[in-house]
């Protein structure tokens, strides 16, 4: 796992290395094992390295034979080896060992079609120097962070924005169109990022920039391919040897030791008592409810392995927020996001590498969103028109059981689904903002896009994709790999691997939803690897108390601090978000989620714009 910099201009070549270093140090935490720069007329290229494969022989840049191709790569290839003996019966010759040779000479074999060849997580950019071309590209999924700047000819490119931000000709300015979907998705869902002119690469996506021209286009499409014929025993056995294939390649793809990341859950307790690596690492909260080290604890007992946790207090929470909001080079207000920082920083005491569980929910269907209970499936089959008319009656009611689910099934499917970060809806956004900040835009618009490829589909296939495009690579992903490598940690995702998308995408509905069950399948799998405890345990995520620490005066007066800072003003109604926060100190109204995406916002702008 490494950084990559890089930016395309006419300035003297000495010029351009002082300040593609500058950029590279912004992310030096990506890799401080090494580092290495190149120049030229025309393009200058950065690489922070953390060592992991060919630790003596992998320094980056790496060229072809000819010199006349340099490439810088974040990330790792699983099936390197096997696309190195293509490519040597070929002709080619390895001068290292790495999987970044193989990516710079497969393409100079395959050109664009190598893309679809690569199995792993990856960014990475090749500088064609015969062509004064660059070339690009971002995995399947969006597992490696691919940023660019475009603007009055500029263009730049990074693993993580904050590296751009120091090169003389980046202009810094907050893009405000971004906020109101932020509000309701609690991460940066647009293309343009909070940066004006600074876009992300999307997952499965590959670029060419010649002579001002940026040109992007697709190379994997999220598709479904249903099987119906397969029993399910057949299924079960392929896809139980699928996922251990998987989980071999992600850990020994490595020359250093490999660890492995232990909550309470299903997917990470799967990974584990399948790759039974030598220390596992888990941490949660001292506060009841919001603990789960203690199965990491049994489980880890039960298999024989070291497993290293900690508690993490309210304290240590709310002082980690602005590293967090710098690492994350957005704002994002995944409260999860918190103890995944912590959990990198206590396993980067013992080791480089860790498996992760992440992926598995997108894959075969293990949110508890995804299965309606079957009241709520029946209310569903009613015409909208008359859920719409339920609807518009008890929105405005005081609260009672079921309204909440009323009020948002009355909504059609593109405008009530977005994932798992809402907490309001457009109309209770634009109340937040600030009059100049108030639109008529729509998740509806947001989600079209997408929506429309999907639309003839299940409700629960519709539900997958959806998650596919938005929530698993702009939150999930993305704070996998920040609060990972903010501590130098390499996580590898298993679970969220192309060669198990391609089989799950064939697996039948009622193969992955069964009675009341998520991802039926995969549990089934996982009770021959672990105790049925831990297979038929519920999907909860990283539980953090946020909500209630703040009805704590300590807490409380900390986030009002913040909400009545002047440069609030510019961005939110500041009478209205601190009513929200009085009636939830009051415990009138429980408004926590909210004013922790307001409290995330704040704080990312003050480090980056007021700090």
């Amino acid at each position: 796992m490494c950084g990559i910099v890089g930016f395309v201009d006419k300035k003297e070549k000495k010029e351009k290395l002082k300040i593609i270093k500058e950029m590279a140090n912004e992310i030096i935490h990506r890799g401080p094992d090494g580092e290495g720069y190149y120049a030229d007329q025309n393009v200058a290229l950065g690489h922070r390295r953390l060592s992991i494969i060919d630790i003596k022989g992998g320094s980056q840049p790496i060229y072809n034979k000819d010199k006349t191709m340099a490439i810088i790569f974040n990330g790792e290839i699983y099936n390197y080896e096997i696309l190195k003996e293509e490519l040597i019966k070929l002709g080619y010759e390895f001068q290292t060992k790495t999987d970044t040779e193989v990516i710079l000479l497969g393409y100079e074999e395959w050109k664009d079609k190598l893309f679809e060849k690569l199995r792993g997580m990856f960014a990475f950019v090749i500088y064609d120097k015969k062509n004064n071309e660059i070339i690009g590209a971002r995995d399947h999924f969006g597992m490696k962070p691919f940023y660019y700047y475009q603007k009055d000819g500029e263009f730049m490119f990074a693993s993580e924005i904050k590296s751009m931000l120091v090169h003389p000709d980046f202009k810094k300015s907050v893009n405000k169109d971004a906020l109101k979907m932020y509000l309701i998705f609690q991460y940066s869902v647009k293309e343009e990022t909070f940066f004006q002119n600074v876009y992300k690469l999307k997952p499965g996506h590959y670029f060419h920039y010649k002579e001002g021209n940026l040109t992007i286009k697709p190379y994997f499409e999220i598709e479904y391919h249903k099987d119906t014929k397969k029993s399910y025993e057949t299924m079960k056995k392929e896809l139980s040897d699928v996922l251990r294939e998987s989980i071999y390649y992600h850990q020994t793809t490595s020359d250093v030791e490999v660890g492995a990341y232990l909550s309470g859950g299903v997917d990470s307790s799967y990974v584990v008592s399948v790759s039974k690596p030598n220390k596992t690492f888990s941490v949660g909260f001292s506060y009841e409810g919001f603990d789960e080290t203690e199965y990491a604890k049994d489980l880890s007992k039960i298999l024989k392995i070291r497993n290293y946790r900690e508690k993490i207090s309210p304290e240590d929470f709310f002082d980690a927020l602005p590293k967090i909001e710098w690492h994350t080079d957005e704002p994002h207000a995944n409260l999860s996001t918190v103890p995944l920082y912590f959990l990198s920083e206590l396993t980067q005491k013992q080791v480089k590498v860790v498996l992760s569980g992440e992926g598995s929910d997108e894959m075969f269907g293990g949110y508890n969103e995804y299965n309606d209970p079957f009241l709520l499936r029946m209310y569903l089959h009613l015409p909208l028109w008359f859920r719409r008319g339920v609807r518009s009656l008890v929105k405005n009611m005081p609260h009672f059981p079921g309204r909440n689910t009323l009020v948002k099934y009355g909504l059609p499917f593109n405008e009530r689904y977005i994932g798992h970060g809402t907490f309001m809806e457009e109309w209770e956004a634009n109340l937040i903002l600030a009059d100049s900040l108030k639109n008529e835009e729509t998740i509806a618009e947001v989600l079209e896009p997408v929506y429309q490829k999907v639309k003839n589909e299940s409700e629960l296939t519709k539900k997958m994709f959806i998650d596919f495009h938005f929530w698993l690579p702009q939150d999930i992903l993305l704070k996998a790999d920040k609060m990972s490598m903010a501590h130098s940690i390499e996580l590898r995702t298993p679970l969220m691997d192309v060669d198990v998308f391609r089989y799950a995408a064939t697996i039948p509905n009622k193969y992955l939803l069964k009675n009341k069950e998520t991802k039926y399948l995969f549990r089934d799998i996982s009770k021959d690897y672990i105790p049925e405890e831990w297979s038929k345990r519920r999907k909860c995520g990283f539980p953090v108390p946020f909500s209630k620490w703040i009805q704590e005066e300590k807490f409380y007066q900390k986030v009002k601090s913040a909400f009545q800072k002047d440069y609030v003003s510019e961005f939110f109604d500041q009478k209205y978000i601190l009513n929200l926060l009085e009636n939830h100190y009051a415990k009138k109204e429980n408004n926590g989620r909210k004013i922790y995406n307001i409290y995330c916002f704040l704080i990312w702008y003050q480090v980056y714009f007021e700090n």
